[in-house]
């Protein structure tokens, strides 16, 4: 029997974020970010459509640069951090669709609901780097980037506050684009996947 040569990576939090966009009044489009984003990828370089991929925000951090408009979208007409403070991914459906890119499929949990996304994610590369711990230099350290991209509705995760402005316009757009840039660090013992 062949010896595995899954390995195991896991999102270096503040190195990996998640942004979204919307339409905003009908004219120009409102950016927030979510920093700190937790995750991991078990993937055998050699089969990667059995990859695996888990990822959790804390949407209770949004920021948009606005604190006002912060304050609303955690609270029950967006993304009711109350009750819902995480969001989370879990993709296992992975299709290569050219030398760097995929499409990672797989469930979104965002205020309690849990749809099926798809993310057409681009493979960055990989290097050796440097990991810092306690003022010391441990590396060097594999690192893997990646950049996933996805346009949801965000009515399907119960996210539909909205008010109407001239001509039937509405200040909110239905869709929502989203991108995740993500550095991945090869854990400690993995074999090197060069």
């Amino acid at each position: 029997m062949a010896a595995t040569k899954t390995t195991k990576w896991f999102f270096e939090p503040s190195h990996t974020g998640a942004e979204f966009r919307a339409r905003h009044m009908m004219v120009t489009y409102v950016r927030g970010q979510f920093k700190n984003v937790h995750g991991s990828l078990e993937v055998d370089p050699d089969e990667p459509e059995k990859a695996r991929v888990e990822a959790v925000i804390d949407a209770t951090q949004v920021y948009t640069g606005s604190p006002e408009r912060d304050a609303h979208l955690r609270s029950a007409d967006f993304f009711d951090v109350e009750h819902h403070p995480t969001w989370r991914f879990a993709g296992s459906r992975v299709r290569q669709v050219g030398s760097t890119g995929f499409e990672v499929t797989g469930d979104l949990t965002v205020r309690g609901v849990t749809r099926p996304v798809t993310f057409d994610v681009t493979y960055l590369g990989q290097w050796d780097t440097p990991w810092w711990e306690d003022g010391r230099n441990l590396g060097p350290r594999r690192r893997a980037g990646f950049s996933a991209t996805t346009r949801l509705n965000r009515h399907d995760f119960g996210v539909s506050w909205n008010d109407v402005v001239d001509r039937g316009g509405v200040v909110v757009s239905d869709m929502v684009d989203v991108v995740v840039d993500v550095e991945a660090v090869l854990e400690s013992g993995e074999p090197d996947v060069r």
